[in-house]
């Protein structure tokens, strides 16, 4: 292949990525109909590699393996639809091993004109993909414990930044040029300890977030009431009885929520000084920082409008948001990496 393919398939992390966010979306379709259990055996589901299965069907399934009972109950059915989320999101899984793979074929292949950057990030990508599906694994073999929901949520949001990594890299190598490049050492250098305290902040959140909706099937969600009593107080209290874990659950992720908006502010501003408004590093603060401040309000309105119940596809408007503000502070610190870099020229 020659150099327009190389120039051509520069998109293929991004595609990629396309595909990752997709799987990130149905997997917070599955948390939000509490669908996590409706394929409990891995790989197969209820011992098919279907989803139309019965309600007859998964109790003869359960009989025969009464180790798998559902943690709510032996009597706990599912429906099609809620079986099909769980199966579509197990699929798409399978169907972006394709991609990942050609791309580390691809890349190693011509890793002199693309750079062992490049390559690496590509390996990185399919090691991740592995890793995700034994995370996977673990969180059905736990019942989708809380801590099980944070971790592979933490490494769907590393894995799909991993990716635009190398896309950016690859994008670098064919368009040395481009002024998301134009990021001098020195001004890299100013911005490297922000960045990465912001990306740290938001990334804690993302883990306190994953641990409230999950813990106890989401009733961690309600913890400080619905309605007016919920937000911006809890249970109608600046500081509530904390004796109940849930309730303290709540006030820590709140208090996270806080703090990390006090770090994003910051580092929006520190790159606004160092950098200007102009400089594609701080436009990506900016981005991140305004995120922050519409999840918040997506956040308060899932409790302000929940009083004859949750309208949960703000709860899912509220995951995609925070695993893109995640996602942006990668992209500013990738941005502080590929400073140093040096550019390939071309012949």
């Amino acid at each position: 292949m020659g150099e327009a393919d190389i120039r051509s398939l520069a998109k293929l992390p991004l595609l990629i990525v396309i595909m990752a966010i997709l799987i990130t979306i149905v997997g917070g379709t599955v948390r939000i109909f509490d669908a996590g259990e409706s394929c409990p055996d891995w790989p197969t589901c209820f011992g098919t590699f279907g989803f139309d299965i019965t309600s007859e069907e998964q109790e003869i399934w359960w009989e025969e393996n009464p180790h798998e009972i559902d943690s709510r109950g032996e009597q706990q059915r599912y429906n099609t639809f809620e079986i099909f989320v769980e199966w579509f999101h197990r699929f798409l899984v399978g169907i972006i091993a394709l991609p990942i793979f050609f791309n580390v074929f691809y890349t190693n292949k011509n890793r002199l004109e693309l750079g062992e950057k490049v390559r690496n990030l590509a390996i990185f990508s399919a090691i991740l993909l592995l890793i995700q599906a034994v995370a996977g694994y673990i969180t059905v073999k736990f019942d989708n414990a809380d801590w099980t929901v944070a971790l592979h949520l933490s490494l769907a949001s590393i894995f799909i930044s991993v990716l635009v990594w190398q896309w950016l890299s690859w994008k670098q190598v064919v368009e040395p040029s481009n002024k998301l490049f134009s990021l001098s050492s020195n001004n890299a250098q100013l911005m490297k300890t922000p960045v990465i305290v912001m990306m740290i902040a938001v990334l804690s959140l993302l883990v306190l977030g994953a641990w409230v909706a999950s813990t106890a099937g989401g009733n961690y969600n309600q913890a400080c009431g619905v309605g007016s009593e919920a937000w911006p107080l809890c249970k109608g209290e600046v500081v509530p009885e904390l004796s109940e874990t849930p309730i303290l659950v709540q006030m820590i992720h709140r208090v996270a929520v806080l703090i990390a908006g006090i770090i994003l502010f910051w580092g929006y501003r520190t790159s606004i000084t160092n950098l200007g408004k102009q400089s594609p590093l701080t436009k990506t603060v900016t981005m991140s920082f305004h995120l922050w401040a519409t999840n918040v309000l997506v956040g308060a309105a899932y409790l302000l409008t929940a009083s004859d119940g949750f309208i949960e596809w703000l709860s899912l408007l509220h995951l995609i948001l925070a695993v893109t503000t995640f996602v942006l502070m990668a992209v500013s610190l990738i941005l502080i990496d590929l400073s140093g870099d040096e550019y390939m020229e071309e012949e």
